[in-house]
């Protein structure tokens, strides 16, 4: 089965901000499509999400110049190739672009049609996009279901800055997703009527987790452990806590400023920091709890987490760049990577990071962006890698929803 045509086209995401959408149409007129993220919390090192900069629409966010991308450049190099040399077409479009970080034709561009082509191929062989991506590119590993790391409060920049932590989640024991998706809802509805009932805020932010107004980043963990006794749940047996600190936000000239308390600390005390609510609320894993190049302390906490079993997952740090982990693997920086589609731009490179990671014997947390759609490619992917976690928001917002729904249907065999 061949390529017969490409076409993109400017959608929404989440936000209301435009991304890409791209359609393949194979020989026998099936058509099949995509559409990337994009992520407000972004790493320094990611590739280049391409906008047109125009003011007069959408405030300067426009992706017609990586729409234009795919229906010339892109569509005139992989138009008649053959649907089934997935690493070929995600070959020619870097080479295509010829950067570094796919500058010159966006990474929203290339990985829109990256992901099209994928499920144009699974469904040209009659297969679920999970079994499809298991045998094309982890044929060594069995599918198994992701662990859901489940946002339920939003903070720094995803919530106007109410606490410093970006995100808290729980992360259900049990990874079977009728039981999984039960727990977080259940945990989730109790928090917002506690919270409606304290008079405070029930607003939710980017990613569909509340926003209340608390006075510290341990205010909010006592709410959510309140919430989880009242809805039947215990932290540990039924659930962990697991942090997005995002940490580059507030670090600068080698201090992390917590601007919820105004406090400065160094790296140390924030290692010692982390190490103290760890043990008190039973913390599972801390996302980003240092800046994005702060190589050293990252290590420094890594080895001490590894003491008291917590997962340190690298975003920022890594970027989904094989690069990087490569040399987070060698000076030991975390002993877990969070795996964003968009931030290396084409699938084939996504399932290298993945490989990379579980050679290493680390975690693999797939993961949304705050700003998405409602494609569920990443949860096929998480299924079928046999990643250890899934992060894709909380237990609101239609397009943090159907991940879930998508692995739900899945476990029911509606593939």
């Amino acid at each position: 089965m061949n390529i017969k045509d490409i076409h993109a086209i400017e959608i929404l995401d989440s936000r209301g901000k435009p991304t890409v959408r791209t359609f393949i149409t194979l020989d026998d007129d099936s058509i099949h499509q995509a559409s990337v993220p994009s992520g407000a919390s972004t790493g320094a090192h990611e590739a280049v999400e391409l906008r047109d900069i125009e003011n007069t629409r959408h405030m300067g966010q426009g992706v017609l110049s990586a729409v234009s991308h795919v229906n010339n450049e892109i569509k005139t190099a992989v138009m008649g190739m053959k649907i089934s040399d997935l690493n070929a077409i995600d070959s020619i479009m870097i080479e295509l672009d010829g950067t570094e970080n796919k500058g010159k034709l966006g990474a929203n561009a290339i990985l829109s049609v990256s992901m099209a082509a994928v499920r144009a191929a699974a469904a040209s062989e009659a297969k679920p996009l999970w079994q499809f991506i298991n045998e094309y590119y982890f044929s060594e590993k069995e599918p198994a279901f992701p662990r859901l790391m489940v946002n339920v409060v939003n903070g720094g920049k995803h919530a106007g800055w109410n606490f410093d932590i970006q995100e808290f989640m729980v992360i259900p024991t049990e990874n079977q997703p009728t039981t999984s998706t039960r727990i977080a809802a259940e945990i989730f509805q109790t928090l917002g009527a506690a919270l409606k009932e304290k008079k405070l805020s029930t607003l939710v932010g980017d990613e569909g987790g509340y926003s209340p107004a608390l006075s510290s980043n341990e205010a909010v963990l006592e709410e959510i452990v309140e919430a989880a006794q009242a809805a039947g749940y215990t932290n540990t047996k039924d659930f962990r806590f697991g942090l997005d600190c995002a940490a580059t936000e507030f670090f600068g000239d080698g201090i992390y400023t917590l601007k919820k308390t105004n406090e400065t600390k160094s790296p140390e005390e924030m290692i010692e920091y982390y190490k103290k609510i760890g043990q008190e609320y039973s913390i599972e894993s801390f996302e980003d709890p240092f800046a994005e190049d702060d190589w050293k302390t990252f290590s420094e906490f890594t080895t001490i987490a590894n003491q008291f079993k917590f997962t340190v997952v690298g975003d920022d740090l890594f970027v989904t760049n094989p690069k990087r982990i490569q040399r987070g693997i060698q000076e030991k920086a975390a002993n877990a990577v969070l795996i964003k589609l968009n931030q290396i731009g084409t699938v084939m490179e996504t399932a290298h990071a993945i490989k990379m990671t579980q050679g290493a014997g680390w975690k693999v947390a797939v993961s949304h962006r705050s700003g998405e759609t409602e494609d569920t490619f990443i949860a096929d992917l998480a299924y079928g890698c046999g990643a250890d976690f899934i992060k894709t928001g909380s237990m609101s917002r239609s397009e943090r929803l159907a991940k879930y729904n998508r692995l739900l249907e899945i476990e029911h065999g509606k593939e």
